[in-house]
């Protein structure tokens, strides 16, 4: 009777019978749309930026413009998502980015793009950010059963590592095989930017046929009860040895990894690669190939005992760092690209290894404020990183990505031994 119960258990819970939920299917496919076109604006827009001004400081400066606001907002844009339907939410997010890309892209086409111009639509994409990803995260509890949760976001993470492998090489080969014959070309940007405007129609569309009911208005919780909570989530963290430990090592990942990763990338596929565009797209497929794998990798291997599970997930980190300095010395665009394999790897592992400890460590009532506080910490430093890899790296793009390999390498092997860290994963 047990073996019988858990065999249809299982069942419920695998990705084929959760693809039978009608709103949850509408949901993937309209955001496996979007989550490919955003692929797109996201080559597109540091090419534009070095193909306007040839200066890797104004790539970190547009990128850090778009991160302020989505930082700032992200937990203004999760209590709103408490009040209103995570549903609308989205759909009034997804039409304003919907409208920028589309501006964005006549103004490329047309030739009447200025370098301040991307940085009033990047303050508003990000704007638009804070309020979207909120949303997201809160909306899968909604469309599907408890026993399917791991299984929808599964789903819903293994799209968005799919996209960003199939998309940026795509995206790369396609701006390379417009725009790389003309010096001052730019109509494969636009092509690029404007595909990317398309997708949000999609993702718009597939929402508006979801259907959910809506939550009765939380009146009795102003911002008071938002700050409140707030409140109550930090200094659980705080008071946990090992939790307090999770939040230097992802600050880390931002200064060290994101940054010099995000801003360094585009600057040696243009500066060093003659394949260009290309192997900006080349190099970033195989990241997100390499996350995809690392994710599935994690759901396959036997996992580790609670107390090698730190030491193996912040070991597995410490490539990450291993694959950034290997990047930063590589003479051709395929040696660049294996490190990027390593890093998406490395990545996709640790993030489920990690998620699997904190749902396990976390009492259930604060896992919620538990993980929206560690995507504010990944987030918040991202602007401060993008700039500071931006500045580093006009004075040396091969020492900057060595050192801050290194040193996050380093740092994470230490924290990975440590007795503190193999106790409380206990």
């Amino acid at each position: 009777m047990t073996d019988s119960f858990s065999l249809e258990q299982k069942t419920n819970a695998s990705p084929a019978h959760v693809l039978r939920n009608r709103n949850f299917r509408m949901l993937w496919i309209g955001e496996g749309i979007s989550l490919l076109g955003d692929q797109f604006y996201l080559i597109a827009l540091p090419w534009l930026v070095l193909s306007l001004t040839g200066n890797p400081l104004a790539v970190g400066a547009v990128l850090a413009t778009a991160g302020i606001p989505r930082a700032l907002f992200m937990l203004v844009g999760g209590a709103l998502t408490d009040r209103f339907t995570p549903r609308r939410l989205m759909i009034n997010s997804n039409v304003a980015r919907m409208a920028l890309t589309a501006l964005l892209a006549i103004l490329v086409a047309t030739n009447l793009i200025q370098l301040w111009m991307l940085y009033i639509s990047a303050l508003l994409f990000g704007l638009a950010d804070a309020f979207f990803f909120p949303a997201q995260t809160s909306i899968v509890p909604r469309l599907v059963d408890k026993d399917q949760l791991q299984a929808g976001n599964a789903l819903i993470q293994g799209t968005a590592h799919l996209s960003l492998f199939v998309g940026p090489v795509a995206a790369g080969l396609l701006v390379s095989w417009l725009d790389g014959g003309a010096t001052h070309s730019t109509f494969g940007i636009a092509l690029a930017i404007a595909i990317d405007s398309l997708s949000f129609l999609a993702s718009i569309t597939a929402l508006s046929l979801i259907r959910i009911e809506t939550l009765d208005a939380r009146t009795g919780k102003g911002m008071g009860g938002v700050l409140a909570s707030i409140r109550e989530g930090l200094l659980y963290v705080w008071n946990d040895a090992t939790l307090r430990m999770v939040f230097p090592i992802t600050l880390g990942l931002n200064i060290l990894i994101n940054g010099p990763f995000a801003v360094g990338i585009p600057v040696l596929a243009r500066t060093r690669f003659p394949e260009g565009a290309a192997a900006f797209g080349l190099i970033m497929s195989l990241f997100g190939g390499g996350a995809l794998l690392g994710m599935t990798l994690a759901g396959v291997l036997p996992k580790p005992s609670k107390k090698l599970l730190g030491t193996v997930a912040l070991s597995v980190i410490s490539m990450m760092g291993v694959g950034l300095a290997v990047i930063g010395v590589s003479p051709t665009m395929y040696v660049a690209a294996a490190a990027g394999l390593l890093m998406g790897i490395a990545n996709g592992y640790a993030n489920i290894m990690l998620i699997t400890w904190l749902q396990q460590k976390v009492a259930p009532e604060m896992i919620g404020r538990v993980m929206s506080l560690v995507m504010f910490a990944a987030v918040g430093l991202n602007p401060v990183s993008n700039a500071l890899a931006g500045m580093l790296i006009g004075l040396n793009i091969t020492v900057l990505l060595v050192c801050a390999g290194s040193l996050m390498t380093l740092f994470t092997l230490f924290a990975a031994f440590s007795p503190a860290v193999r106790a409380g994963m206990e």
